[in-house]
């Protein structure tokens, strides 16, 4: 059985872009004093996340690295997302294991400590993992 590699970027960029609506809903839920939701929601966050980590590695393994083709002032606006991306996509995996952690430990003054940066990285790692792909698959081809 051949797996076709194809389908990847879309679903990546689809996981993305779910965990990025479920961590507004979180947010939502939490200032509104909805724990529950809040905790059901972000876990949902965290496993569409780490779903999206597993596709990303497993079709890169395969795949390799995939090359930006636009020009100009493209590349520029390109690679400076993709910094800034891949740099915080590395800083907030503890972040998240942690207030994860905190909150599931019922820890709140941890958790709302770290949170509180865990949270916009997490939304700037995921709305720009969504634009890359943009920018990668379908905008410069």
């Amino acid at each position: 059985m051949q797996v076709d590699y194809a389908i990847f970027p879309a679903l990546d960029a689809s996981l993305n872009g779910v965990t990025a609506v479920l961590l507004a809903i979180g947010h939502h839920f939490i200032r509104r004093g909805q724990v529950l939701r809040h905790r059901a929601t972000m876990i949902s966050a965290f496993v569409t996340s780490s779903a999206f980590l597993c596709c990303y590695l497993y079709y890169h393994a395969h795949v390799g690295s995939v090359h930006f083709r636009g020009h100009g002032w493209s590349r520029a606006v390109y690679f400076s997302i993709l910094i800034s991306h891949t740099v915080l996509a590395a800083v907030v995996v503890p972040m998240i294991l942690t207030t994860l952690f905190f909150g599931l430990r019922n820890w709140f003054d941890r958790h709302r400590r770290v949170a509180r940066w865990t949270y916009p990285i997490w939304m700037y790692v995921s709305v720009t993992g969504v634009i890359v792909y943009l920018m990668l698959y379908k905008l410069f081809v």
